[in-house]
C-alpha cells in the first residue's frame, strides 16, 4: 500500500508530504496453508518513494503562530483555520502525487499542533492532559478522495500517556541493530530523541523531548533580524555564546525532569523567547562574558548575533545534557542519528558534534538510512497511518508513559 504522510511541525514553517510504500512481512507457507501476515509489533516494512515541502503562505503562518498557546483566541477564526489547513493539506498531497507520479491509497495527517499539555492539570474540577492538532481530516479526505487517518495523539493520552513523542515507532523500524546502540534525534521546533539499545525490543525503546530544537533560534532570528530562521547557521557562527545567560536557562526545571516528558510552545514559545532575549540583552548592559565554542572566555559588547549563537548553544547543550543524564546510564550507545530541519544548520550540527564526541558517540544523518532528514516525520505518520488502517497499535508506551499500546488516530472516509 502506498501511504502519504503529512506533517507540519511546531516551527509552523510549512507542510511536508512523503509517499511511502508500506507492507507487512509474511511468514513462510506451512502445510499447504495460505501465507500469513506477521502481526508482531515493529515488523512493518517500508520503502521511501519521495517527498515534497510546501511553505505556508505568510499570512497563514502568522495566524498559526498567533493561535498557538494563545490565552485569547477567536473561536470563529480557530474553526476557519481548521478547515483552511485541511484544504492546504489536501492540495499538498495532490501536488506531491503529481510531482512523484505516484498515487496514494491512504493518508496519515498529523495536523498542526496549536496546544499540547502532556501533564494533567486542573480544569473545572477535573485533572486533564490535553492536546489539539488542527486541520480537518474530513476536508482532506473529501478533496483527495482518499481515507485519512488524523488526530494521532489523543488515544495515547487517553491511555495515560503524554501523547508524544510518537516518532519512536519509525525510529525503531529504521535504526534497530543487533550490535549497535543508536539514538535517533529529531531537530524540529522541539528536539526529541529515541534511544534504541543494541538488539533491543520495541518495549525497551526510550524516548522523550529534550527541549528546544529550532524554536528559540527561529524566534530570535525573526525578532532581531526579520528572518524566519538562521539559514545555514551563518549568524550563530559569527557570534559568541553569552555564557551567563546560557547557564541560567540550562537550569530550567524541564531539563532536569526525568523522562517520559514532552515539550512545545507552552514551555519554549513566545514567553520563553521574551525572557531569553531579555536575559541576553539586559537593559543598560553593554558587556557580558562570552565564549565561542572551543575558545576561552572573553568580555566584549553584546551584539545581536551573540543572541543567536546563545540560542543555538542552548539547543546543542540541552541535547547533550539529556543524553548524558538520561540515556547513557541506561546502556551502551554508539551513534546519534539526526533528522529534521535543524540537521540543515551546519553550526548547530558542529556544536552538537562537540557535545557528543566526548561521550564516544558518532554523529550521523537519517539520509544515510534512506530517509531525507526533512521528510522523516512525514514518513513516520505514513507508517503509523498504515498500522492504524490495519487495527494495530503504534504508540510506544515506554516512550510516552501510556499504560498500554493503543491504536492511534481517527479515520475520515471520502
Amino acid at each position: 500500500m502506498i501511504v502519504a504522510g503529512v506533517m507540519s511541525g511546531t516551527s509552523a514553517d510549512g507542510i511536508d508530504v512523503a509517499l511511502v510504500r508500506v507492507e507487512d512481512p509474511v511468514t513462510p507457507k506451512s502445510g499447504g496453508g495460505k501465507t500469513r501476515r506477521q502481526e508482531s509489533a515493529g515488523q512493518t516494512r517500508m520503502k521511501f518513494l519521495g517527498h515534497a515541502d510546501f511553505p505556508y503562505p505568510a499570512d497563514v503562518r502568522r495566524k498559526i503562530l498567533v493561535s498557538m498557546n494563545s490565552p485569547r483566541a477567536s473561536v470563529p477564526d480557530l474553526v476557519r483555520l481548521n478547515f483552511l489547513l485541511g484544504e492546504l493539506y489536501a492540495e499538498a498531497v495532490i501536488a506531491t502525487q503529481k510531482r512523484l507520479r505516484s498515487k496514494a491509497e491512504l493518508i496519515g495527517c498529523h495536523g498542526q499542533t496549536l496546544y499540547h499539555q502532556g501533564v494533567p492539570a486542573p480544569f473545572l474540577g477535573r485533572k486533564l492532559a490535553v492536546t489539539w492538532q488542527t486541520g480537518d481530516g474530513a476536508v482532506v479526505a473529501a478533496r483527495t478522495s482518499l481515507p485519512v487517518i488524523s488526530d494521532f495523539r489523543p488515544a495515547d493520552m487517553a491511555a495515560g500517556g503524554k501523547g508524544a513523542p510518537l516518532v519512536p515507532y519509525l525510529d525503531y523500524l529504521l535504526y534497530r541493530d543487533p550490535k549497535i546502540g543508536r539514538i535517533g534525534l529529531n531537530l524540529g521546533g522541539i528536539a526529541n530523541l529515541t534511544a534504541i539499545p543494541a538488539a533491543g525490543s520495541l518495549s525497551q525503546v526510550a524516548a522523550f523531548d529534550t527541549g528546544p530544537g529550532n524554536m528559540v533560534i527561529d524566534a530570535m532570528a525573526e525578532q532581531l533580524f526579520g528572518q524566519r530562521c538562521d539559514r545555514d547557521g551563518k549568524i550563530a557562527s559569527s557570534g559568541r555564546v553569552l555564557e551567563d545567560a546560557l547557564d541560567r536557562f540550562l537550569t530550567d526545571a524541564f531539563f532536569r525532569e526525568k523522562p517520559p516528558k514532552t515539550a512545545g510552545r507552552e514551555q519554549f514559545g513566545r514567553e520563553f523567547a521574551r525572557e531569553f532575549l531579555h536575559a541576553c540583552r539586559p537593559p543598560g548592559a553593554i558587556k557580558a562574558r562570552t565564549k565561542a565554542p572551543g575558545a576561552t572566555s572573553a568580555t566584549r559588547a553584546i551584539e545581536k548575533r551573540d543572541v543567536i549563537a546563545t540560542a543555538t548553544a542552548l539547543t546543542a547543550r540541552s541535547i547533550g545534557m539529556a543524553i548524558e543524564h538520561f540515556v547513557l546510564p541506561k546502556g551502551k550507545f554508539n551513534e546519534l542519528i539526526v533528522s529534521g530541519g535543524g540537521a540543515k544548520n551546519p553550526t548547530l550540527m558542529a556544536w552538537l558534534g562537540n557535545e557528543i564526541r566526548r561521550m564516544g558517540l558518532r554523529l550521523r544523518s537519517s539520509d544515510e538510512f534512506g530517509i531525507p532528514s526533512s521528510a522523516k516525520e512525514a514518513v513516520a505518520f505514513a507508517v503509523m497511518a498504515y498500522e492504524t488502517w490495519n487495527c494495530r497499535p503504534s504508540n510506544v508506551p515506554s516512550a510516552t508513559g501510556a499504560k498500554r499500546a493503543v491504536v492511534l488516530g481517527k479515520i475520515s472516509y471520502p
